[in-house]
């Protein structure tokens, strides 16, 4: 199968993305916490950029004891690509919609070897 160079492993920055493009199509290559994955810049809702989004931490709702709420805060755990044409978000390890599991991103597998980082086409 074919590989695209994506670039460096230590460019890559915690939480940090690279968008290749080959002929028509285009590919993000994201790393969290030091894994690596890619998907097709094409959100599953209407095609948008969606590895063109932000990338912020899920939210969550912050529970007392007795379930009342205390409040939202940004998860550390789970970390989402937010499609910038109509919000839709996507968890970046395993490309799933946070409201519709049905609803998933390209995946394409990413290989390392000798510090470079390639995407398998």
């Amino acid at each position: 199968m074919p590989e695209i160079l994506v670039g460096n492993e230590i460019d890559f920055e915690k939480e940090d993305r690279k968008i290749i493009i080959q002929g028509e199509l285009e590919i993000g290559v994201f790393r969290v916490d030091g894994d690596f994955h890619a998907y097709q810049n094409q959100c599953a809702h209407r095609g948008g950029p969606v590895c063109q989004g932000k990338i912020l931490g899920k939210v969550e709702e912050v529970l007392a004891n007795d379930q009342t709420s205390q409040g939202l805060k940004f998860s550390e755990e789970s970390i989402h690509i937010i499609c910038p044409w109509h919000g839709f978000e996507y968890d970046l390890r395993n490309g799933r919609n946070a409201g519709d599991e049905r609803l998933r991103l390209k995946k394409y597998e990413v290989r390392v070897q000798d510090g470079s980082v390639y995407v398998i086409v």
